[in-house]
């Protein structure tokens, strides 16, 4: 099917992949058909098909794209030797990047039950070597004597888990700014993992 008149590889492209995020966001992956994608962006279904092999591809990129996104912004920040300031880095750093993208966020930890399985095992890689940053923090930590975790794995996915709750609840402009936010969640992570 041809595209619709006016449309253009580099701009609709994106635009597919901001749809579908948003729609995946709302609605869920399963129940959002290619058509609808389709409709959102202003091209025929089998337009679809000039950006994209299928839906599961779509999902999968989003997802790629987010974590590995995650990633290259976390290394580009120095990560302090002292590890109760690598800590308060860690958390500020997972609260304000998360928040900028709450589509994202609720796509790539909520639909990973809709992935493939090569497709899963990729995502699954980049999720721990994000988890793993997390862990060494810690691990460092116990050795220097300012943190008391027994499993630093099992407490580096709870305080990713809980840092990442914040996007379901926090909205600008509400009665606090996420400058508060991080600071209340910071002093809980602290008392959570403190010697």
């Amino acid at each position: 099917m041809a595209r619709t008149q006016g449309s253009h590889a580099g701009i609709t492209g994106p635009r597919v992949r901001e749809a579908a995020l948003r729609l995946f966001a709302r609605h869920g992956y399963a129940a959002v058909p290619m058509r609808q994608i389709a409709a959102e962006v202003g091209v025929q279904a089998g337009a679809l098909y000039n950006y994209t092999p299928d839906k599961q591809s779509l999902l999968f990129e989003l997802m790629k794209e987010h974590l590995e996104t995650l990633l290259a912004a976390r290394r580009a920040e120095p990560v302090p030797a002292d590890a109760l300031a690598a800590l308060e880095q860690f958390t500020r750093f997972h609260i304000r990047f998360h928040a900028r993208r709450p589509d994202a966020v609720f796509v790539a930890y909520m639909e990973l039950r809709n992935l493939e399985a090569d497709n899963f095992a990729v995502i699954e890689r980049l999720r721990r070597a994000y988890e793993d940053d997390l862990e060494a923090i810690l691990d460092t930590g116990v050795q220097q004597g300012v943190f008391a975790v027994a499993e630093p794995k099992i407490a580096a996915m709870a305080l990713i888990a809980m840092l990442t709750g914040v996007n379901t609840w926090f909205r600008e402009g509400g009665r606090l700014s996420l400058a508060q936010v991080e600071d209340i969640y910071w002093d809980m992570v602290r008392r959570a993992v403190a010697a």
